[in-house]
């Protein structure tokens, strides 16, 4: 017991394996992970399962001291399409269900604050926490304030003791819970419930969390516990769940999210030494880290305008991210953002790959919420805000949402954003899991858009079929080239991609498809370009001084509506590289654009009355980020495409 009370997580830097005797007489073959055998699968993955994997309950720190009272049940069965109470009393409920979800409560202070408030006084002894005990009990801003200290005292490392080692016992016993639950709402076929938890290292306040998603029921995930962020590595990390995997013969991987707040520290180009990366750390990463969270609650990490200054659509949810870390004890400068943005980051990991033989930063994407509410909603006209302390209200545009301080970030920043789409061949733990492995997943920024595509070195428009019908374009895709994620060797020809996006059935029209494409030049530097490669209304729209013309707006603002009398259901190519030079090192992937739809921010202003002041961003052009497919003058790691 530390400064009498006992608080929830693991001693920094122990793996904590809870003995392998644990394996007899747990959960079923189709609750670990291995569906396949419980339900029919299709022959080739064939249709996008949608997905949160970034999700807190009230058993997270930052949660339950921001007011959050929903826990992992109830979060479930909202993310399962049920309506639930929310903290704040109002009724919530999805319009669609979501296939799968991974409750990624923070490793460090698993449940701490939750056994604070409600730990007798005496027993808190430490005058710090005895403070936080008092501000948490009143509730409301004073809790959100004790909250927003906590996460300060964890940047700069003056958390209470009994914070940084509290009693691994308490922790051990709320995961466990916790995985019961998971299993007991895994129901393949038709819903998948990962174990996972996020892991919170934040050196000065720079974020390089990550989320750890386990592909296994219980009677593996329970062998360990999650392993804390303070005081630890990215490596130590990959070395826990390297453990994991030989100890129980379960698989697990690691999403890293918000690089737009690392202040350049999360994709740099160095090791942890600060020497140039070796292949050694390079190919370790990759390894562990096959996917990135690029879009979520707190911002867009695609790419910023100063690092792509010629793409029109860079900066998408800047808005006072840019700014700095999370707590903003550190301002961003211009130098850092190469290190903070996804494709930059891909742009880095050819170079590496040049010089070493390994590339870091070989991922796919995927969209997240990072909600902290237990409720897992991307929609614009549903959005409940990043905690309880922003659930719809007449205030909460507006208001000052930094850490403590109310400079610089303001409600209207937050995005409902983001959704992760696998190309599974069931909804399965197993087939989930292993899209993820393979980085056939896109992200969205809510929408729930299908988006497929394929590279190769053949591919013509009659693999679509001459009379526009699908035929057998798919099985065309996976048997002479590769899907989303994949790797092309690549020869003298230039790739071709077959793209199909279609719109969400429920949503927006679509304005274009665009392919970004990153490689690295004859003298060593990283270029970029993006193309737009298909578009609505081709006869009318057409592409002058590099810029396509723009698709127009049917918003009206005043009654947060829009119309479909613009942009097209379904955009399709077969589009080959024109600038394509033999023996290139390069990467692509797809970005697909909405025509423009309301913000969450006018669904509040029509509920509540508002007048936003001009600043606020009233709109946005929903959007789709693939996995890229990478072609390189190597021996592939997937099919050639040959």
């Amino acid at each position: 017991m530390k400064n009498g009370l006992v608080l929830a997580s693991v001693a920094a830097g122990a793996l904590a394996l809870a003995g392998c005797d644990a394996l007899g007489g747990g959960p079923s073959e189709e609750q670990r992970g291995d569906g396949e055998g419980t339900i029919e699968l299709a022959e080739y993955p064939d249709r996008p399962y949608w997905g949160d994997t970034h999700l807190h309950t009230d058993n997270s720190v930052d949660a339950f001291g921001f007011g959050t009272r929903l826990g992992p049940e109830a979060a479930l069965r909202f993310a399962r399409g049920e309506e639930v109470t929310a903290t704040t009393g109002m009724p919530a409920q999805l319009d669609r269900p979501l296939d799968f979800l991974v409750i990624a409560d923070h490793s460090d202070g698993l449940g701490a604050t939750k056994r604070l408030m409600n730990a007798p006084r005496p027993l808190v002894r430490d005058p710090v926490m005895r403070r936080w005990q008092a501000m948490l009990r009143e509730g409301g801003e004073q809790s959100q304030l004790a909250v927003a200290e906590l996460i300060t005292a964890a940047a700069d490392g003056t958390l209470p003791e009994a914070f940084r080692n509290p009693d691994p016992e308490v922790g051990k016993e709320i995961w466990e819970d916790h995985l019961e639950t998971v299993d007991r709402f895994n129901e393949p076929g038709k819903f998948t419930a990962f174990g996972g938890f996020e892991w919170t290292l934040m050196p000065d306040g720079n974020n390089l969390h990550r989320v750890v998603m386990f592909r296994d029921g219980s009677d593996r995930t329970s062998q360990v516990v999650p392993f804390p962020g303070l005081d630890n590595t990215p490596d130590q990390l990959w070395d826990y769940m390297a453990s994991y995997e030989e100890t129980t013969g379960g698989q697990a991987l690691a999403i890293p999210h918000n690089g737009n707040l690392s202040n350049g520290l999360m994709w740099q180009e160095t090791g942890p030494d600060g020497a140039p990366m070796s292949a050694e750390y390079a190919a370790k990463r990759a390894q562990w880290e096959p996917v990135v969270e690029v879009t979520q609650i707190k911002g867009d990490s695609e790419t910023h305008s100063s690092l792509s200054p010629n793409d029109e659509f860079a900066g998408y949810g800047d808005w006072g991210w840019e700014l700095g870390n999370l707590p903003l004890t550190n301002k961003a400068t211009p130098d850092m953002f190469g290190g903070s943005y996804v494709r930059e980051a891909l742009k880095r990991g050819l170079s590496i790959e040049q010089r070493t033989g390994a590339n870091p930063y070989q991922f796919g994407m995927i969209g997240s919420t990072d909600s902290h509410t237990s409720l897992a909603t991307a929609d614009e006209d549903n959005f409940f805000g990043k905690h309880t302390g922003n659930e719809p209200d007449a205030e909460r545009a507006m208001a000052g949402q930094n850490l403590g301080t109310r400079v610089g970030r303001f409600g209207w920043h937050y995005l409902a954003s983001g959704y992760a789409a696998a190309w599974a061949r069931g909804n399965t733990r197993a087939e989930i899991f292993d899209a993820f492995k393979r980085r056939e997943v896109y992200a969205t920024t809510g929408s729930r858009m299908t988006v497929r595509v394929f590279g190769g070195f053949d591919f013509t428009d009659e693999d679509f079929g001459a009379d526009g019908s699908a035929g057998g374009w798919v099985e065309a895709g996976y048997t002479r080239g590769v899907p989303m994620g994949g790797d092309l060797a690549g020869g003298e020809t230039a790739p071709s991609f077959m793209i199909e996006a279609m719109k969400d059935t429920e949503g927006a029209n679509l304005d274009r498809v665009q392919v970004v494409k990153g490689w690295v030049a004859a003298d060593g530097s990283t270029q970029e370009r993006v193309f737009d490669v298909a578009w609505s209304d081709p006869d009318t729209r057409s592409i002058s001084g590099g810029k396509l013309a723009p698709v127009g707006s049917t918003v009206d603002e005043a009654q947060a509506t829009y119309t479909n009398d613009i942009g097209a259901a379904q955009l399709r190519t077969v589009w080959t590289d024109p600038d394509y030079t033999a023996g290139q090192r390069a990467f692509y992937y797809v970005r697909v654009l909405e025509i423009p739809t309301p913000r969450w921010v006018l669904f509040d202003a029509l509920r509540f009355g508002l007048t936003l002041p001009d600043e606020v961003v009233k709109t946005v052009q929903e959007r789709a980020y693939t996995s890229p497919i990478w072609v390189g003058p190597k021996a592939a790691s997937g099919a050639s495409g040959g």
